[in-house]
């Protein structure tokens, strides 16, 4: 039986249009997906960081940097997410700018979204230098969020506990840490402590300052201060005034090494460092009490840098 022309005709417009209808609504998911909505699945949900790793499931590097989960956040649609303030003592509120593929900014960092579901978050962490990616360690970050149902009724544990440092960070610590014993003044191996070296004064004649070295202008944190221990100490009663930055190793044991001399030509930094081992040796190793740098437990050696001044009178 012949199909009327009319009949047909009709039949393939329906189609036509169901056919437009449906590439419309892909487009517009398409679209939407390519606007940012990986958190829509999440709103309103709170969630804490149990883990900051790199790649490689430690949460420590070489230099001694630790990767210490912090964030605690939670997504508001269409565009904010909150973030625990440490200084506020409070969820703060921040816009949540879309960049492109998967990559979010809000409170001063990059992001990409691994994996969303309302019990978890995993988000790479990114480090951006104008529009570009860094493809070095620090885009190599990855935090992971639980909710807090998540973890004590299904995990049956404390965020705390997930939040410790893991049997393979110790142990990685250890290797490092043994690597120093062997050769205590290298400073290729000598790594940050996560507990900075102490000095304690044993003689009125001294005394010593720690100086924070956080730069909110170059964007140095509080958190990252032990990477850069800084000390300034001051001696009385000394041969003859001086003043000198330098910077040195201390071993596990606590004896010094000089290591970088400051504020000389090339020429004339044998001599220097010459002077300052005297220095240390003299007046540093005999007016302190030094407790070495330890990371986990461990002692190891570790480098800080001194500004020294010695006063005659």
């Amino acid at each position: 039986m012949k199909v009327p022309f009319s009949l047909l005709s009709a039949f393939l417009l329906t189609a036509l249009f169901l056919s437009c209808q449906s590439g419309q609504k892909a487009s517009e998911e398409a679209k939407e997906e390519d606007q940012g909505n990986d958190f829509k699945a999440v709103n309103g949900i709170r969630f804490y960081e149990v883990k900051r790793r790199f790649n490689n499931g430690l949460s420590f590097n070489k230099n001694g940097f630790q990767q210490e989960p912090t964030w605690i956040i939670e997504y508001q649609a269409p565009d904010t997410m909150r973030a625990y303030s440490p200084e506020k003592n409070g969820m703060e509120h921040f816009f949540l700018q879309y960049d492109h593929g998967k990559v979010y900014n809000f409170a001063r960092e990059f992001f990409r979204v691994i994996t969303v579901h309302p019990d978890s978050l995993v988000l790479q962490r990114l480090e951006v230098s104008g529009r570009h990616i860094e493809s070095d360690e620090r885009s190599d970050v990855f935090c992971t969020f639980y909710t807090r149902d998540f973890i004590e009724n299904k995990l049956k544990t404390t965020i705390g506990e997930l939040q410790r440092p893991s049997a393979a960070d110790t142990s990685f610590i250890r290797g490092l840490a043994d690597q120093t014993l062997k050769d205590p003044s290298n400073p290729d191996i000598a790594f940050a402590a996560r507990q900075p070296v102490v000095l304690l004064p044993n003689s009125k004649h001294v005394k010593v300052e720690k100086i924070s070295t956080a730069d909110d202008l170059n964007k140095r944190k509080a958190s990252v201060d032990y990477l850069y221990p800084y000390y300034k100490i001051e001696i009385n009663k000394s041969y003859k005034d001086f003043h000198f930055s330098f910077s040195v190793i201390v071993d596990a044991r606590g004896k010094m090494y000089v290591n970088r001399v400051d504020g000389v030509m090339k020429d004339d930094v044998k001599h220097r460092k010459k002077l300052l081992e005297g220095i240390t040796e003299v007046y540093l190793q005999n007016l302190f009490h030094i407790q070495p740098g330890r990371t986990l437990g461990f002692p190891h050696s570790s480098e800080i840098n001194l500004t020294v001044t010695g006063k005659k009178n």
